[in-house]
This record gives structure tokens, C-alpha cells and sequence, in this order.
């Protein structure tokens, strides 16, 4: 059996939950190997939502083990909430399900604050969009070497210790710089004994779990969250994650070699949707913009902030396949194109009096480049129903056919509606 890496290629929300769900039929092990809950993956199963933020979308599959990794950054008390939602559903989520690192960081109250009080000092264009989650400052105190980890609630005075420490200087900057008041000791730890005794059960060495799985033959599925051009240093900067969100860091984000992987699917909305700030070259604000945003249900899973819809972005995908590496593509919510008359693609960007295929590397400058479209038709037949590729109409596969001829990768998969089982495997 083959390990898979499942990732977005744009900006986030290209459906990757469910393409992970039903690749976890056929896997042993699913890991998140970078991200929060800033993330949402929705999933939809006999018509049934689920959404999750922490936990991996494999979650649904009953045979399938779950991980977070040292790449993932994890505010407890969301995830204690999503494992009391999925055990309501009757969804057995056990230690001997969920396995956490002791390595992934911790999103502690005060990231929150620190979050929410930056967007609020910046206006205008310069807000970057953040889900306020505190991602951004957790991965800070990463770098910084002063970061809260999963391991710390085995060892509650060492993390007091630790809070103590690092609320020197967040209570200076909330206080002086963003005018809030202090966060104290007592109430960040009180929050923390409240979910230690249903995170402390989950801790354990991935890493060496994940290398036991590989000698009994056993195959691993690796999700990512958000969308490589939200990657900390391949995005649209600053308007980016904090985190790296392309094929590479499965391995570091999760404890593994990167021999180990086998197979990375690169997830494709059939648009081009955007969430918060940042240039979008392909943005529509017309009667095709509405028919995307509605036919597509186009709000964010984790914040319900209305998203930004366009056409499809081939510049943003040749970047894409350039920095993943993808072995096939998974394309989804190609059913939200039909109605349309025609469909536009950006094929390339005026830039500068030149034409481009891949976006500017300089910071800004993507917000200076004018779309290149060429127009492909239209249909209007329903493909809520197809169950196979020969019965998707000819303009749907050509659409499909012109992407795998331009990103020179396959599309192996494909989603014509929400559910589970609206989805064709094209070998």
C-alpha cells in the first residue's frame, strides 16, 4: 500500500476533507501534519455535515487510526469540544483512536488575545484576514522557543512554569502596545487542568507509530489544511497561514522520512475561491461570481465569512504543481460550473508589458497582474447523479481534459456534489 499526502492548491476550502475521507477507505493511518482549528474540512455522508477543525477528516472511517503531528498546532479546548460532538454522533474517538505528539505546539488563551488585538490595531487593506484563533503567535513561540507543547499536560508544573514565562512579555504588548488587560497565571492554567485529563490520554510518539505502521505494511494517509498559496513562504505574503502547507512538510510536520511518500494528490476546486484578504487576479464581482458563490455554498467552514469566488487560476496552479509535485489531481465542485453558458480560464497574467504563466515572486505584485482568459462552453445537464466518467456530459470532461493537458498531471478523482458517494474514480 501506498502513503498518500492529500493537499489544497489554491487558497484553502478546495474540498479536501472529503477527497481524504474517501481515500481513508483504503488507508490504515491519517495524519495533519501542519495547521489549527483555522481550518475547517466539511464532509458529508448520507447527507449528514460534519465539520472538523483538529481532528483527521479519516475520523469517519472506523478502522482508520488517527494522528496529530508535530507540525500542528492545537488549542485543546476545541479539540475536547470536537471529540464531544463526534462521540454524540457515536463515533468512537478513544485513545486507542487519536494519538497526539508531545512535540505539537499549543494554542494557549493568550495567542488568542495577542491574535484578535494585532488585526484589530491594522485597518483597511492591511488587515491580513486572520481567523483570530491565534495560530500565528502559537507558531511564534515555536520559533522563539518558548512554546507551550502537548507533552507539557503530563507535566503540569512545567507548564505553569512555561506560562509564567511567556506572559512577561504578552501581557507587555497587551497592555502597552494594544491597550487590553493582562491575562494572569491562574486563569490560563485553570483552563488548562480543565482539559489536561482528555488530552494527557492521547499523548504518544508518532513518529514511532508511524514507522511500526510502515514495517507491518500498513499505509498512511498525510491531510493538509488551508492552501499552498497560503504556504508561510511560497504564498501570497503576507496575506499567507503560518504555517508550510505544501507536499514537503508532510514528512517533517509528522516525524517521517520523505522516502516515505508514495503519492501526492493536489485537491483542485473547479473555481477559484478565497477567504480574508490578498490579491485574487480572478476575482468576480457579476452574475457569475453570485452563481458560484451560491450554487457553491462558498462560506467558510470555520468562520462563515462569505468567500471570495472567481475562475479557475492556472498561473496559481502551475505554482502549484511546481512546488507539490503532485502524482494526480483530485478535482471538486465541478457540479457548481453547470448553468453556465461558457467558462473562463486565466490561462497567464499581463505583467509589466509582458505575458506571464506563473505568478510574480515579489511581494504585492500579484495584486498589479491583469488575467489572460480563454473561454471553454458551457453545460447545463445535471451531474448530481454520474456515476461514471463516460456519463459526465463533453463539455465537463473537456474542461477536465484542458486542465490535465496544462498542469501535465492526471485528474484521478472527481466530485459532482457534497456527499460521500458523489464522487467518480477515473483510474
Amino acid at each position: 500500500m501506498s502513503n498518500i499526502v492529500v493537499l489544497g492548491s489554491q487558497w484553502g476550502d478546495e474540498g479536501k476533507g472529503k477527497i481524504v475521507d474517501l481515500l481513508t477507505r483504503d488507508v490504515h493511518c491519517i495524519v495533519r501534519f501542519q495547521g489549527g482549528n483555522n481550518a475547517g474540512h466539511t464532509l458529508v455522508v448520507g447527507g449528514k455535515k460534519t465539520i472538523l477543525h483538529l481532528i483527521p477528516s479519516g475520523i469517519l472511517q472506523p478502522h482508520a487510526h488517527c494522528f496529530i503531528g508535530n507540525g500542528v498546532v492545537l488549542d485543546p479546548r476545541v479539540f475536547v469540544d470536537e471529540l464531544d460532538t463526534l462521540a454524540a454522533q457515536g463515533i468512537d474517538v478513544g485513545p486507542e483512536r487519536i494519538t497526539i505528539s508531545p512535540k505539537t505546539h499549543v494554542i494557549m488563551p493568550y495567542h488568542k488575545f495577542l491574535d484578535m488585538a494585532r488585526e484589530e490595531a491594522l485597518s483597511g487593506e492591511k488587515q491580513i484576514g486572520t481567523t483570530g484563533r491565534g495560530i500565528g503567535p502559537c507558531y511564534e513561540d515555536k520559533a522563539a522557543r518558548i512554546g507551550i507543547r502537548a507533552g507539557d499536560f503530563a507535566n503540569l508544573d512545567l507548564m505553569r512554569s512555561k506560562v509564567e514565562t511567556a506572559l512577561v512579555e504578552k501581557n507587555m504588548l497587551l497592555q502597552n502596545l494594544y491597550g487590553k488587560d493582562p491575562v494572569q497565571v491562574d486563569e490560563v492554567m485553570e483552563q488548562m487542568l480543565a482539559v489536561a485529563p482528555r488530552v494527557a490520554p492521547m499523548l504518544g510518539d508518532v513518529s514511532g507509530a508511524l514507522e511500526a505502521a510502515m514495517s507491518d505494511e500498513k499505509s498512511i494517509l498525510f491531510e493538509g489544511a488551508q492552501g499552498t498559496h497560503l504556504d508561510i513562504d511560497h504564498g501570497t505574503y503576507p496575506f499567507v497561514t503560518s504555517s508550510t502547507t505544501v507536499a514537503g512538510n508532510a514528512a517533517s510536520g509528522s516525524g517521517i522520512a520523505p522516502r516515505c511518500l508514495d503519492r501526492v494528490v493536489m485537491v483542485v476546486k473547479a473555481y477559484t475561491t478565497r477567504v480574508g484578504g490578498g490579491p485574487f487576479p480572478t476575482e468576480l464581482a457579476d452574475c457569475d461570481g453570485d452563481h458560484l458563490q451560491q450554487t457553491g455554498a462558498e462560506f467558510g467552514a470555520t468562520t462563515g465569512r462569505k468567500r471570495r469566488c472567481g475562475w479557475l487560476d492556472l498561473p496559481v496552479l502551475r505554482e502549484s504543481t511546481r512546488l507539490n509535485g503532485p502524482t494526480d489531481i483530485a478535482i471538486t465542485k465541478l457540479d457548481v460550473l453547470t448553468g453556465l453558458d461558457s467558462i473562463k480560464v486565466c490561462t497567464g497574467y499581463k505583467f509589466r508589458g509582458e505575458i506571464i504563466e506563473y505568478p510574480p515572486q515579489y511581494q504585492g505584485a500579484l495584486a498589479e497582474v491583469e488575467p489572460v482568459y480563454e473561454e471553454l462552453p458551457g453545460w447545463k445537464e445535471d451531474i448530481g447523479g454520474v456515476t461514471s466518467w463516460i456519463s459526465l456530459p463533453t463539455n465537463a470532461k473537456e474542461y477536465i481534459r484542458y486542465l490535465e493537458h496544462t498542469l501535465r498531471t492526471p485528474v484521478s478523482i472527481i466530485s459532482v456534489g457534497p456527499d460521500r458517494d458523489q464522487t467518480l474514480i477515473r483510474k
